[in-house]
């Protein structure tokens, strides 16, 4: 009868092996959601970097020639109308790149859908575990 009780584990080690694992396996699981999550912020990063990149550039390089535009737009308007045009066609400009900028983060999906799918996974293990 004593080999019995060495061979089967006591109901408070089997509860003890449980806890362990549970443990273990949070701290995977948290360990993945931040591999994860660091990716895909990665990427928005990336996606705002050009953003803010592409905004720059383009704003250098309007200055230029919005002052280009006007000044020969002066030749054949009033000088006031030649800067409205041009400062409505700068606008326009400036708000498709803002629009493309949006949209682009629009379509990362930033949740975290592995983990969320193996947390589920663990709890129907865990509850399996305790029956």
């Amino acid at each position: 009868m004593q080999q019995q009780s060495r061979q089967e584990p006591s109901l408070g080690q089997l509860f003890g092996d449980l806890s362990q694992q549970l443990t273990t396996l949070v701290r995977e699981e948290i360990a993945l959601a931040t591999a994860e999550m660091s990716h895909k912020a990665t990427r928005a990063g990336r996606d705002l970097g050009l953003l803010a990149m592409g905004g720059a550039v383009a704003y250098a390089g309007l200055l230029a020639i919005v002052a280009a535009a006007v000044l020969v737009l002066a030749l054949i308007l009033p000088t006031w109308l030649a800067a409205l045009i041009v400062g409505a066609v700068v606008g326009a400009l400036g708000y498709v790149l803002v629009q493309k900028g949006l949209t682009a983060l629009k379509r990362e999906d930033l949740a975290p859908h592995q983990t969320i799918e193996t947390l589920k996974e663990d709890m129907a293990w865990a509850k399996e575990q305790t029956k």
